[in-house]
């Protein structure tokens, strides 16, 4: 599993040109889902995004995770972020799991981080062309991928 995150002072989902969710301050995370990933993979994930420390204290230091700002999560499904670049110039999407597999997985993903929490949830639409609008906040963008998923 890997995820793009982003510290945002706000985030937002078009699909079809009508909004379809809207976060404040917050993550706003793109979720890449392989073939492999399970259970394991989908704790390891939203455990890691909840807590990490990449909001700042009261002294200006990277120290406090979105459950410490109550802040929102948006969560965006992204086959793209496994695209193998190295051969050509048309991506592959081998490492993607299979359509299927992966809204599976991404809703499973979206109902642990939901129970593992109280903070809004949302989502992007699995599937859909999508229009993501965001208010980057330091920048504070990172990649994060879950125990020996950048082998694949």
């Amino acid at each position: 599993m890997r995820a793009v995150i982003q510290r945002v002072r706000e985030a937002s989902v078009k699909v079809d040109g009508n909004e379809y969710s809207r976060i404040g301050a917050g993550l706003l995370v793109f979720l890449g889902v392989a073939a492999a990933d399970g259970d394991r993979e989908i704790s390891w994930m939203a455990g890691k995004i909840l807590n990490m420390r990449i909001f700042e204290d009261g002294k200006g230091k990277m120290n406090c995770s979105v459950l410490d700002t109550g802040g929102g999560v948006l969560v965006v499904s992204q086959f793209t972020l496994y695209a193998d670049t190295t051969r050509g110039n048309r991506p592959g999407f081998s490492g993607a799991a299979p359509f299927d597999d992966a809204r599976e997985t991404y809703n499973r993903f979206i109902d642990h981080i939901r129970s593992s929490c109280s903070l809004c949830i949302e989502t992007g639409s699995f599937g859909a062309g999508m229009e993501v609008g965001l208010v980057n906040d330091g920048p504070v963008t990172l990649i994060v991928d879950t125990p020996g998923s950048s082998d694949e």
